[in-house]
């Protein structure tokens, strides 16, 4: 599988070593806006003949790719995604799916207007211990409560210091997205605080709690900072589900730990180790393999759980999931330029239905 890298910043450079080393894949070429980015990358990888261009579009049909790795900014994540699924060319794309939720709308109805496969790289759940965790979920049979400690003292300097809501934006659509993965249960609605410790380094809120109400009645809690120095959790955080018959916990580094009586837990899977686990389950389903998680309309209501929080904390009110997604909806309506996208988004009556529906084709 010929496949095109598009962005050789840093991230862009963790993935072109993972193109490299996966059996399944060659590297056709790497897009970046600055050539000499581009070159440099290729040099350190010891690739230096690699094509490179500005366009991914016109490299590909110069190259022969079949397929995108996309790992630009998120602002260029619709634009690139977009052009690439309309010349034919499946893609893999880094997370967030988009900027904003009516952005990742409109990917989702760009995918099923091409036809094309677009996965998100949700690449944290590529991990042996979550998927562990999810047979010990499922082995726990009736579920109540999940939740998460991320307690971390980062320095990062630069624009994350500066960001606004720089831990919901930033990071917590990680375990987002791993509590709908491990749950097998989708957000209803979310009441989230933000605050800022007086000790703390960063420019606006770097803390928050968050408790999201999930389908089928179960909570999901989140509690995080970026600036809790001192007996700090793995970057995965600290996890406990509780459940009728008994619990499970996560460290985030090590195999999670089941204390129920009488209840095993089942075999699971190795789906591979982060990025490459990802780049794996791509390939696999471009040659006829099972669609990977995170594709697209599977991994648009992450994203829409960080704009829940994000909207709940400046408000101070409870938010409804599907008030969100509405608002999206008419927004992407009202921002969309291709007639054939918009008219998969018009289609959609029940933007809720309408995701899960594709996500079962």
């Amino acid at each position: 599988m010929r496949l095109l890298l598009v962005g050789a910043g840093g991230m862009g450079k963790a993935w072109l070593r993972t193109v490299l080393d996966e059996p399944g894949t060659e590297l056709a070429g790497i897009v970046d806006l600055d050539l000499d980015v581009a070159r440099r990358a290729a040099a350190e990888a010891g690739v230096p003949d690699t094509p490179v261009g500005r366009d991914a579009v016109e490299l590909a049909a110069r190259t022969g790719a079949q397929a995108v790795v996309n790992v630009t900014v998120p602002r260029a994540h619709h634009p690139v995604t977009t052009a690439a699924l309309f010349a034919g060319l499946p893609v893999l794309g880094e997370k967030p799916v988009a900027e904003n939720v009516a952005q990742a709308l409109s990917l989702a109805a760009a995918a099923e207007a091409s036809g094309q496969l677009f996965v998100v790289s949700q690449s944290r759940r590529y991990n042996p211990h979550v998927f562990a965790f999810r047979e010990q979920a499922r082995a726990l049979g009736e579920l109540g409560t999940l939740s998460t400690e991320f307690y971390k003292a980062p320095r990062f300097g630069g624009f994350r210091e500066e960001m606004e809501h720089v831990l919901l934006v930033d990071m917590a659509i990680h375990p987002f997205d791993t509590a709908r993965f491990l749950l097998d249960a989708e957000p209803v609605s979310v009441y989230c605080e933000e605050y800022n410790p007086s000790w703390s380094w960063y420019a606006h809120d770097a803390a928050a709690a968050a408790v999201f109400e999930m389908t089928g009645g179960l909570r999901y809690v989140y509690h995080g900072s970026w600036c809790a120095p001192g007996a700090e959790t793995s970057w995965n955080g600290s996890w406990r589900l509780s459940a009728a018959s008994g619990s499970a916990t996560w460290n985030g580094d090590d195999a999670p730990v089941l204390d129920a009586e009488g209840v095993v837990a089942a075999p699971s899977e190795d789906p591979g180790d982060g990025i490459a686990g990802s780049l794996a389950a791509f390939v696999r389903a471009l040659g006829g393999g099972p669609v990977p998680t995170g594709e697209v309309h599977e991994n648009v209501l992450s994203l829409v759980m960080v704009e829940a929080a994000v909207e709940s904390a400046e408000t101070g009110a409870r938010v409804r999931v599907d008030d969100v997604l509405e608002r999206a909806h008419a927004r992407a309506l009202a921002d969309e330029r291709r007639e054939d996208v918009r008219a998969v988004l018009e289609g959609w009556g029940d933007v809720r239905a309408a995701l899960g529906a594709q996500r079962t084709r």
